[in-house]
């Protein structure tokens, strides 16, 4: 006596469809970190453009002041005042710029934090009504498996 195979393949297909896939949450999902990750590139260039500005007028300012202390001049004595001008000078733009770029460093943090912050709570939300849509899925699903034939 031979058994007759049973097509698995059928009962497979039909217990699939029984528990549908919702892909719109996984598309939500890849939205919210799309727009998440746009948002934090745009902070990271924002800061990367505005420390380039600072750091061009830094060189530019220290060149234009080498060049002053670089003049010939009529007394040595002149060459140290150039020298001690410069320093000084030096000093303070040196604490200027680095103000600029903790000021800078403080906005990336900030927007940053509230970035994610505000991600947090749409991939939080976002999960939420996945999950609740998938138990009702699986609910009606299972109701309906269980149900008597009529």
């Amino acid at each position: 006596m031979v058994a007759k195979a049973q097509d698995f393949t059928a009962a497979i297909k039909d217990m699939m469809g029984a528990f549908p896939v919702d892909t719109k949450a996984m598309d939500d999902a890849f939205k919210t970190t799309a727009t998440l990750s746009e948002k934090l590139s745009g902070v990271a260039l924002e800061a990367a453009n505005k420390s380039s500005e600072i750091s061009s007028k830094w060189a530019k300012e220290t060149l234009t002041k080498l060049s002053e202390m670089s003049k010939a001049k009529s007394e040595p004595a002149d060459y140290a005042k150039a020298m001690t001008d410069f320093a000084s000078a030096q000093a303070e733009t040196a604490a200027e710029n680095m103000s600029a770029f903790a000021e800078i460093a403080k906005k990336i943090q900030m927007d940053t934090v509230e970035l994610m912050m505000a991600a947090g709570k749409d991939i939080t939300e976002d999960a939420s009504a996945a999950i609740k849509k998938a138990t009702n899925d699986a609910t009606a699903a299972a109701k309906k498996a269980t149900a008597p034939a009529k």
